[in-house]
């Protein structure tokens, strides 16, 4: 098992989940602030689960990501947002193997996994589909103009990123990974939830989050350094 937490100079390891909407957030700012500053080229982002399903041991109730999605959405609009749109039946009760394609991604370089996951997200987040669905996953790879749709499909058919997706939940649940998301810089420093203080009223899937305070601007300085 690779343990591991402080990635080479120029990446940025982030533990996530594609259905956490704090991580749809970072994950949106990351890429939108390493275009500003001119550092696609510099800087790559090594996606890495935290599949909350198996840290709660229960797949994410629809209830909590239908009362984040309001609030989370006014943060940023941009990462495209709405309220569930599809059949209920068609609402994801499992991330794994979209998660599972990211990392299988990863055999074709960190610019085809990220990607994905960045399709991933929004065919969630923003489209209302079923990222537990392999046609789903490659119709998303397909979108991104830069995975081999063939090779991950694949990849998925073998399994062959299954061990890597478990090695990583397995470190995901120990108390070096603290929530999704959580970023890890070479210089040693890591980030959790990055910019934003959140609460909430009430339990998950019944209350709402209420967020204290909010800096984007945090991920300049963390771009920056994870690039020097």
């Amino acid at each position: 098992m690779t343990t591991t937490l402080t990635p080479e100079p120029g990446t940025i390891i982030i533990f996530s989940d594609i259905w956490c909407s704090f991580a749809h957030i970072a994950v949106h700012r990351l890429h939108r602030t390493r275009e500003r500053l001119g550092l696609t080229d510099r800087v790559r982002f090594d996606h890495r689960a935290f599949p909350l399903e198996l840290l709660n041991d229960a797949p994410s109730p629809r209830p909590g990501t239908d009362s984040e999605v309001g609030r989370m959405a006014a943060l940023e609009p941009d990462a495209g947002w709405q309220l569930w749109q599809a059949k209920d039946w068609l609402y994801p009760s499992t991330t794994l193997p979209a998660l599972e394609a990211v990392q299988a991604a990863k055999e074709q370089g960190f610019a085809a996994s990220e990607q994905l996951d960045l399709a991933l997200r929004k065919a969630f987040w923003a489209e209302s589909r079923c990222i537990s669905h392999r046609k789903v996953i490659l119709d998303a790879a397909a979108s991104t103009g830069v995975v081999d749709v063939d090779a991950l499909a694949a990849a998925l058919d073998d399994g062959r990123a299954r061990r890597a997706l478990s090695e990583q939940a397995a470190i995901a649940a120990t108390d070096r990974v603290n929530c999704s998301p959580h970023l890890f810089l070479p210089d040693g420093t890591d980030h959790a939830n990055p910019g934003i203080e959140v609460g909430w009223v009430g339990s998950y899937g019944i209350g709402w989050p209420v967020v204290s305070s909010d800096d984007p601007s945090v991920f300049e300085d963390i771009l920056k350094r994870a690039a020097a």
